[in-house]
């Protein structure tokens, strides 16, 4: 089976800025799009196939196609016809409101499919690129309120200024929010719910606040706390190094320089693949196809063996 390409959903937001577009190298004029997404199963925002055989197909029709084959059985059997992960590139060029997902259990109560659990991988952004993620001390329901209400709800966050490379690994319950000069590859639950906390007074075209969810979120919040929220691990070439490993999916990062065999003979699952900066060929035997920074592929839960041949630095992630 052929590695899928898919067509980008460019979302267009308030606080988007520059630079997807010259990133993507797309031949389109558009401003402040703040999101590009690579493989979506979201209702609504489905990616459509871009290449081969299955061209102009929705990918949630491709899933109940192909079924297994193209997602692994077990993945088949636990997520049925939605493709289980949303994945984006996301440019903020300014600052994102504080948020909190629900967990699963959470969102299914309220009638939602799933919460969502994510993680961002942090790509050149600029000099002074921060973001907040995770209670810097204990606080109360109570507090939150209160925080909330008299605009002090910064305060008891950890803010960390962020350059390339940086991992962060955010489950739901835990309070974050993308800072300003901010671009960032993001890997998540295919779930599109998300509880605003605060919104810094901030109005919208139309002059009006937007609506938060103080309520909601109070019920979803992760009040516990961490040393750090940073996610740890030792950068090197050539070999794959995991980032994240959690039951919605495993991330690792490959830098390479050199070709490399990338064995998915054992793995039942699908392969997505984010090129985060250089450009490779990727031949399974009986195909090849390029990738380059900014492109997002889909290897099906068939694929044996991927030969990378570059210069090339990626995201691998399957669940």
């Amino acid at each position: 089976m052929e590695i899928i390409k898919f067509r980008p959903i460019l979302k267009q937001v308030l606080w988007g800025g520059n630079k997807i577009i010259p990133f993507k190298q797309l031949d389109v004029e558009m401003e402040q799009v703040g999101e590009s997404w690579e493989v979506s199963g979201v209702k609504n925002s489905e990616s459509i196939v871009a290449n081969g055989q299955y061209e102009g197909m929705k990918l949630n029709d491709l899933v109940a196609l192909l079924k297994g084959d193209l997602v692994g059985k077990d993945n088949y059997q636990r997520f049925g016809n939605e493709f289980p992960l949303l994945i984006k590139f996301i440019d903020a060029d300014k600052q994102l409101s504080i948020q909190v997902h629900p967990d699963d259990e959470q969102a299914q109560a309220n009638g939602q499919k799933r919460g969502k659990t994510e993680m961002w991988y942090i790509m050149e952004s600029a000099p002074d690129a921060t973001l907040l993620s995770g209670l810097k001390h204990v606080i109360t329901p109570e507090e939150y309120k209160a925080m909330v209400e008299n605009d002090t709800i910064t305060d008891a966050l950890c803010e960390y200024r962020v350059g390339e490379g940086d991992v962060f690994y955010l489950p739901a319950g835990r309070i974050h929010s993308i800072g300003a000069g901010t671009f960032l590859a993001e890997i998540q639950e295919t779930s599109d719910v998300t509880y605003r906390i605060y919104d810094f007074k901030r109005k919208d075209k139309d002059g009006n606040y937007r609506q938060l969810h103080t309520q909601a979120a109070a019920e979803c919040i992760d009040y516990s706390i961490e040393n750090d929220y940073r996610t740890k691990y030792e950068a090197r070439k050539n070999e794959g190094v995991e980032l994240v490993q959690c039951p919605y999916f495993t991330t690792s990062v490959y830098d390479l320089d050199e070709p490399m065999l990338l064995d998915y003979s054992e793995l039942d699952s699908f392969v997505v693949l984010m090129a985060l900066s250089g450009k490779c060929t990727l031949s399974t035997g009986n195909e090849e196809t390029e990738l380059r920074a900014g492109e997002t592929v889909l290897l099906p839960a068939t694929t044996q063996t991927l030969r990378v041949s570059g210069t090339v630095k990626f995201l691998e992630t399957f669940v």
